[in-house]
């Protein structure tokens, strides 16, 4: 192993945090409350390789191919070392520590199955405590607490938003049941497949608790899967009913509310049939939502609207069609301690449209002691005017685009965060260059440090992106004041680097984007693992260009 430049980087402890996965089936349909997108009716462009310009959503000026000016690529010195250093591990997933396991005690007034819950709540004052009773809870009116109130379980109940289908008949090779779709609706969200379009669709199936897979015609129709005709009101199945319970989601939201102090806790919420971008649980201010079991529910699983001060704690969120956990308008929101994994089930757009486990816009607060892990889309985005967000601790490993994505906001802080294994989708709009993102990617935004993290194995490093993006309420949105110090970044293979790109009409001034005292291992201190704007750099060349002169630079 060589050696360059003797500096002693900060490295942050691995976080500790283990976590739950379970699992069974379902979605959800709920109401309006939207994480507004910025990238609606986006074509996205074929990825180039790193360095070379590739416009995004709403970039207006064609970037620049030209490359910057060569700078130096004498080689690094040489000098032996005995220490390797631990790269990041795979976070283990423990049962017992999320989810209605750990979810404790309720005494209080008792709903059993086949109560109609938002009665019984909404017949009890303030501050009342519910708690539901072992079972299977049919919700077909969403719960609406009053302030203060408590709903609980320490029975593991679980809330759903299905009915059951019968009445089957054979048809052909499927089977056909009439008479249970609503009127056709129109499309909302953009999917990962943009010729069937049929991401959208919140009425989901199950088969026993498994989730089916829907399909956009008749003649595809195979077991497991199911094709819903909206304007003939038709839902043909693929799979043998006879002798197996089929369900199908039906109530949109599950509890929702702008009531202050509500407690949910130990409840498992499945099968929701909510509108692409709205919640299964939809929590208010002031709110503490933990150890609850959110699955299943077609498009995001716990929604934060204005909820300001919500807590969101010790929560397993797994398996939701679209995302895990959106935060829209809610300032000093924490959430901590939970798992958010396996999340896009339904088809939405892996690249670049709020699928995966976490998205916040013009929200603020922590997000820390999490992991977030093997979701279809972005790990934890921060996008459009988060101010003052701050992602720490959390283990982010293996999903499918960024690990974490920090886009147009300001005053943020990534900090002592685990971030492996990312980015390396393969869907429309995924690829490789520093355009596509990596396992940290900061995207125009302003006043971000980049300190203490572990990056390993991503499909780049760390990505630092100026594009042409517009206006927000702090007016132009430019990249400025980012610091990157500290870090391990880990890039061994394919096509990984740690950059720079710019559009031509959002250039960055000198001195703006700084790379201090990180530590890189490297398969070669000869690899082109570096790059800025367009320009290809060894460890040398990084370290002549001014960024990172105090670094190391390790290699095999």
């Amino acid at each position: 192993m060589a050696v360059v430049t003797v500096a002693v980087p900060v490295i942050a402890q691995e976080n500790n945090a283990t976590n739950a996965v379970k699992s069974r089936a379902a979605a959800d349909r709920t109401t309006a409350h939207v994480l507004p997108s910025h990238r609606a009716g986006k074509t996205p462009t074929p990825s180039q390789t790193n360095g070379t310009a590739k416009p995004k959503a709403t970039t207006s000026t064609a970037p620049s191919s030209k490359p910057s000016t060569q700078h130096s690529t004498k080689k690094p010195s040489t000098t032996p070392t005995t220490t390797e250093p631990k790269l990041p591990s795979v976070p283990t997933v423990d049962s017992d520590t999320v989810g209605p396991a750990v979810a404790g005690p309720c005494s209080g007034v008792t709903i059993e199955p086949g109560d109609n819950a938002q009665s019984i709540v909404n017949s009890k004052p303030a501050g009342t405590t519910f708690c539901f009773a072992a079972g299977l809870h049919r919700i077909s009116q969403t719960i609406r607490p009053k302030a203060n109130q408590v709903l609980a379980s320490s029975q593991r109940a679980v809330l759903t938003g299905s009915v059951p289908l019968t009445g089957w008949t054979k048809s052909g090779s499927a089977w056909v049941v009439r008479g249970a779709l609503p009127a056709a609706y129109g499309k909302s969200g953009e999917c990962e497949d943009n010729q069937a379009n049929i991401c959208y669709l919140r009425e989901q199936l199950f088969l026993d608790g498994s989730h089916l897979t829907r399909v956009a015609g008749v003649s595809a129709v195979r077991a497991g899967t199911f094709y819903a005709d909206y304007g003939a009101d038709v839902i043909y199945l693929g799979s043998n009913p006879a002798g197996h319970q089929v369900e199908m989601s039906k109530t949109a939201t599950a509890i929702e509310s702008n009531a202050t102090g509500v407690v949910v806790r130990g409840l498992t919420i499945e099968h929701f049939a909510s509108a692409p971008q709205a919640g299964a649980l939809v929590s208010g201010p002031g709110w503490k939502v933990t150890a609850n079991d959110v699955r299943w529910n077609h498009a995001v699983g716990v929604m934060l609207v204005k909820a300001n001060n919500a807590k969101i704690d010790k929560n397993l969120i797994q398996s939701n069609g679209q995302l895990g956990l959106g935060q829209y308008s809610s300032a000093a929101a924490a959430v901590t301690h939970n798992v958010i994994t396996a999340n896009n089930t339904d088809g939405f757009w892996i690249a670049d449209w709020e699928s995966g486990g976490i998205k916040s816009t013009r929200s603020s607060g922590t997000v820390s002691g999490n992991v977030i892990k093997s979701n279809k889309g972005i790990g934890m985005w921060a996008d459009v005017a988060d101010d003052g967000r701050v992602i720490t601790g959390n283990q982010i490993v293996s999903n499918a685009a960024d690990g974490i994505r920090f886009e147009i906001s300001r005053n943020g802080t990534i900090s002592g965060n685990t971030v492996t294994g990312n980015g390396f989708g393969t869907g429309r709009g995924s690829g490789t260059s520093l355009w596509d993102g990596g396992g940290i990617n900061i995207n125009t935004s302003t006043g971000v440090t980049v300190k203490g993290n572990k990056i390993s194995g991503n499909v780049n490093g760390v990505t630092i992106q100026s594009r042409t993006r517009g206006s927000g309420p702090w007016g132009m949105y430019l990249l400025r004041d980012i610091a990157v110090t500290g870090n391990t970044i880990e890039m061994t293979g394919g096509t990984q680097a740690t950059g720079m790109v710019q559009n031509a009409g959002a250039a960055v001034p000198a001195g703006e984007v700084v790379f201090s005292g990180n530590k890189y291992l490297l398969d070669a201190l000869s690899a082109q693992r570096f790059a800025k704007f367009g320009t290809k750099l060894t460890a040398a060349g990084w370290r002549d260009a001014g960024l990172d002169a105090i670094g190391t630079f390790l290699a095999n």
